[in-house]
């Protein structure tokens, strides 16, 4: 019996030491902003500075700005507010926006929010995450960016469940953000393959859809006209003091976006950095 109870603790031990360390506990001090990295140790890199536009720089979006800045601000307050989706036109400022509004509102009050990156392919880890940051002090800003399923799998069902509906439910110290090209996270061909397979369609289909429903918030992101990208251009322009007259200036522009055939914020942004570069004017986002 006491050879049995002796190579039993061995075997104990030997787990043991076998058994991966204890991750130790992030420090959301270290820094306004983290990137989660859930393999091979789950890990909170600290981000020492975040690629972020002010938010007076973002044009054609100004309800969207009012909606996003108010709810991140009563975040950061401690007061009630929504886990948020932003959807819609590429370029148009959509996780520019949301950095920004996390700036806006550490300036407001310093150090009230972390921003924390969570990658598309790593949402079905989220819960993970979320268990993490249950027990610290600090708010924290948990955001995807490009967020979408190109088939069916757990992950949309872990985030639906996260988001609202889950057993533990979302912190108190957290709010979801998200970006998406799509209004409902799904492509359509996916949607439409579902309705015409399954014996009840309409609650197939809502199944697919009711993801984005648990967003409290759904701000929408539409193309810019031209005179939206003018006034982009013109506010950076301003902004960095380039040495350059407004007729050539939007003689540029527009050059600039028929070969890229397209106007968006990102479209302005880029065309800004070549002129920049050309009259020899460092920037800095």
């Amino acid at each position: 019996m006491t050879d049995q109870l002796t190579l039993l603790t061995r075997i104990a031990e030997a787990l043991e030491r076998l058994a991966p360390p204890t991750p130790p506990r992030p420090d959301l001090r270290a820094a306004d902003a983290f990137v989660w990295h859930p393999a091979p140790a789950p890990r909170l890199a600290p981000v020492p500075r975040v690629a972020a536009v002010a938010i007076d720089l973002l044009q054609g979006v100004e309800r969207q700005k009012g909606i996003l800045l108010e709810n991140t601000l009563r975040f950061a307050r401690g007061l009630p507010a929504n886990n948020a989706m932003l959807w819609g036109a590429r370029g148009m400022g959509k996780s520019s926006l949301v950095k920004a509004a996390h700036a806006a509102a550490n300036t407001e009050s310093p150090g009230a929010l972390a921003l924390i990156e969570i990658h598309r392919e790593d949402i079905r880890t989220l819960p993970d995450l979320l268990n993490i940051l249950r027990t610290e002090a600090r708010r924290c800003l948990v955001f995807c960016d490009d967020l979408s399923f190109e088939r069916e799998d757990a992950d949309y069902k872990a985030l639906k469940s996260v988001l609202d509906g889950g057993i533990e439910g979302r912190p108190a110290n957290v709010l979801f953000y998200a970006t998406s090209n799509r209004r409902h996270l799904m492509p359509r061909d996916m949607i439409e393959n579902e309705r015409g397979s399954a014996i009840n369609p309409g609650e197939a289909v809502e199944e697919k859809v009711s993801l984005s429903d648990r967003f409290g918030l759904w701000i929408g992101f539409h193309n810019c006209d031209q005179d939206t990208f003018f006034a982009m251009i013109e506010g950076y322009a301003a902004r960095f003091a380039l040495p350059i007259g407004a007729e050539e200036l939007r003689r540029g522009a527009v050059e600039w976006s028929i070969t890229r055939g397209s106007r968006s914020g990102r479209v302005a942004w880029q065309f800004v950095q070549d002129l920049a570069g050309r009259l020899g004017v460092p920037i800095t986002a």
